[in-house]
């Protein structure tokens, strides 16, 4: 199942989306994030979510993927959502037992944040699965070099994102590969109690963490080898442009937020 978690993974492509510059889709991405919250009842939330997958769509990845990717996640999703059945009080009691009770709100509200935390794991992924890390870290540099006049390291701190997010998948395949190893051994990470399981757990995250280490030294060798220094003086191969694909996926997505703050409006809020 380990294997199964995709984000911060790139999947070349020539789609619509992947041909958008990165700076244009950091931007709509924080934009729909912000909205995601923003939207109060399931009008408003479900044409966000209709527009997130019509963008999925438009990238030509197999839905599967996705599907596959959010498996790992599911416990923290209906955990995330049963917590609101007994924290949400709203509505007509449909249950009880003692202090605990559950409301018709209670059940709108757990499928809501299921709705909304779904909603934004795809549009979080969409960023990762349509640009390189390479043009990620052009555009987070440029998008914060305003930060320069305050004598802030922007191409450093472009860099160590960029190796963050690259290193998931990496880290990942370790963690796999090492509870093999593991299991080969007699390792048992699914019999036992909750308490037990976790104890298990710490013949996997020492071996990981050492690798971790054992990767960012080498990491750091082979950009000292490569004479890195830094942004300061460097060139680029690539120069980003804003085109008209940028300006329609820019128009369409204050659209979309436009229409989500109406529906607010409109329609009665959850929350």
């Amino acid at each position: 199942m380990v294997k199964d978690i995709t984000i911060g993974q790139f999947f070349p492509g020539n789609s619509f989306i992947h041909k958008l510059d990165a700076r244009a889709k950091i931007l709509t991405c924080f934009a729909l994030i912000i909205f995601i919250f923003i939207c109060k009842n399931f009008v408003s939330m479900g044409l966000m979510l209709l527009f997130v997958a019509l963008v999925y769509a438009l990238t030509r990845l197999s839905p599967k993927l996705m599907i596959k990717s959010l498996k790992p996640l599911l416990p923290i999703i209906l955990l995330t959502s049963v917590l609101q059945l007994y924290y949400n009080n709203n509505g007509d009691v449909l249950w009880s037992y003692k202090k605990l009770s559950i409301t018709d709100g209670g059940i709108y509200m757990a499928i809501f944040i299921a709705v909304r935390i779904i909603t934004l794991l795809v549009i979080s992924s969409l960023l990762t699965y349509t640009t390189s890390p390479t043009d990620l870290t052009d555009a987070i540099e440029r998008l914060l070099s305003p930060l320069k006049v305050f004598k802030v390291d922007i191409h450093t701190f472009a860099m160590m994102m960029t190796i963050a997010l690259r290193f998931i998948p990496t880290l990942i395949d370790e963690i796999d590969r090492i509870m093999s190893a593991q299991k080969a051994r007699g390792a048992d990470f699914e019999s036992g109690n909750l308490l037990k399981r976790i104890k298990a757990l710490f013949p996997i995250f020492i071996p990981l963490i050492i690798s971790s280490f054992k990767r960012a030294f080498e990491l750091a060798d082979a950009m000292s080898c490569r004479c890195y220094v830094g942004g300061k003086g460097r060139t680029r191969m690539r120069k980003m442009e804003f085109t008209y694909r940028d300006a329609v996926a820019s128009v369409i997505t204050v659209i979309i937020c436009g229409a989500i703050i109406f529906m607010n409006f409109q329609f009665e809020a959850l929350i």
